[in-house]
């Protein structure tokens, strides 16, 4: 059996001093497994996005335990936090927060550069991204070319260069209307099929939920449930991201 890419136990996070002080997370359970699409679902003030910057590194627990690949978090300082960030860790958002003035390629290879890869492999890990999420043909775009589906797909490319073994995605389909945002949803589920990687999505769109494997629910900084989806329950595991894309091309 697998072993977990993460695993939070007992999460606690507070915001804020004094008076103003709140718990945002008061104890939170979660476990992410590779092979998997995970949705954190739950509705505004819940703390998803609280939960997300902790599982990725960039908010460390008030109370709790978080160990990725094994590796425990506690006590670990910036630096050590953003080494396993840049590692382990890609990150989408709903803002594609891509550089205008960069083609597709030179903003994947950007992200590179930071984990520290370079030349010709950082040129052929960034070509290599861009064909697995279909945009072999955009390489040379800019941003302005492209849709807004299309620009989504570039920021999941740069998160997916350099292989992390977690990809975090807060509300990546926000932005989009529904056809984008069911082929980026579709991306997303063909790419957990890596039995190497586990992927967690932030969202509150019902619209992805045919894509998940498991999706679990956050209500008042509490897990308050999960559920699983069978094989024959989800959509984008037989190469409908591939379909699409092509389809969006």
């Amino acid at each position: 059996m697998n072993h977990p890419i993460l695993e939070a136990k007992g999460i606690v996070k507070e915001l804020g001093q004094g008076a103003g002080k709140v718990r945002a997370l008061k104890g939170v359970d979660i476990t992410l497994n590779p092979g998997e699409l995970t949705l954190l679902m739950g509705p505004s003030g819940s703390g998803k996005t609280t939960l997300l910057s902790i599982m990725g590194c960039i908010l460390s627990p008030t109370e709790g335990e978080l160990s990725i690949l094994g590796q425990g978090t506690q006590g670990l300082d910036g630096e050590a936090l953003a080494r396993i960030r840049r590692r382990h860790i890609g990150f989408v958002f709903q803002a594609y927060n891509l550089f205008p003035t960069l083609n597709a390629l030179e903003n994947v290879k950007l992200a590179l550069d930071v984990r520290g890869i370079h030349g010709k492999t950082a040129t052929d890990e960034a070509n290599k991204a861009l064909v697995a999420v279909g945009l072999s043909h955009r390489l040379r775009s800019y941003p302005k070319n492209m849709s807004g589906g299309e620009q989504q797909r570039v920021a999941v490319a740069r998160a997916l260069a350099g292989s992390p073994e977690l990809l975090l995605a807060d509300e990546p389909t926000a932005a989009l209307d529904s056809e984008n945002g069911q082929a980026v949803m579709a991306l997303l589920s063909d790419l957990a099929r890596d039995s190497s990687r586990a992927i967690l999505a932030v969202t509150h769109d019902n619209r992805t939920l045919p894509y998940a494997d498991r999706i679990v629910h956050i209500e008042d900084g509490l897990i308050v449930g999960e559920e699983r989806q069978t094989p024959q329950g989800r959509t984008g595991r037989s190469g409908p991201a591939e379909r699409a894309i092509k389809e969006k091309a």
